[in-house]
């Protein structure tokens, strides 16, 4: 067996590392290719709770139709359009894109959220660099909570029917 010292080992690691790093840093993966059809939208659908969103986006003005209706009088609630336009308020996109969606199953809450879902997807297929910042937010992680199921010799999911003495 030849000795060989640490020296000699530093160097030849340090060559490999500076051939490795120095090749890989300059090659960056490319964006993937927008999803965009042919009346120029893109669609996704997203899902929170009970509620199924199909959302598609265009440019435009920044009008949002939830199941035929405008999204102010669909949702009435602030907090419901607030939690809708925080995607386009988080890549700097406030009235740049229409939206137009339709929304089935579970309460407004869960809808809103459901299209709040659909939203950031349809953003990511249409520019794929806002991926990054979509995702870092938790736009794209589909909230998996949903209702606890109701269990035998209870009311509810937890709740026991009442106690009585006598």
């Amino acid at each position: 067996m030849s000795k060989v010292s640490l020296d000699t080992l530093k160097s030849a690691f340090s060559e490999k590392a500076v051939g490795l790093n120095g090749a890989g840093s300059e090659m960056e993966k490319p964006l993937p290719e927008p999803k965009i059809d042919k009346l120029g939208r893109s669609y996704a659908t997203g899902k929170r709770k009970d509620a199924i969103a199909r959302v598609w986006i265009k440019p435009g003005t920044g009008k949002v139709v939830v199941n035929g209706r405008d999204s102010a009088i669909y949702f009435a609630r602030p907090v419901l359009r607030m939690l809708i336009n925080q995607p386009f308020a988080v890549v700097n996109r406030i009235e740049q894109y229409d939206v137009t969606c339709t929304v089935c199953g579970g309460g407004l809450s869960g809808q809103a959220g459901a299209v709040r879902h659909g939203i950031s997807k349809a953003l990511t297929y249409y520019e794929p660099g806002l991926r990054a910042v979509l995702k870092k937010e938790g736009f794209l992680t589909r909230d998996a909570r949903v209702v606890e199921r109701k269990k035998y010799g209870h009311k509810k999911a937890r709740r026991s029917f009442q106690f009585s003495k006598r």
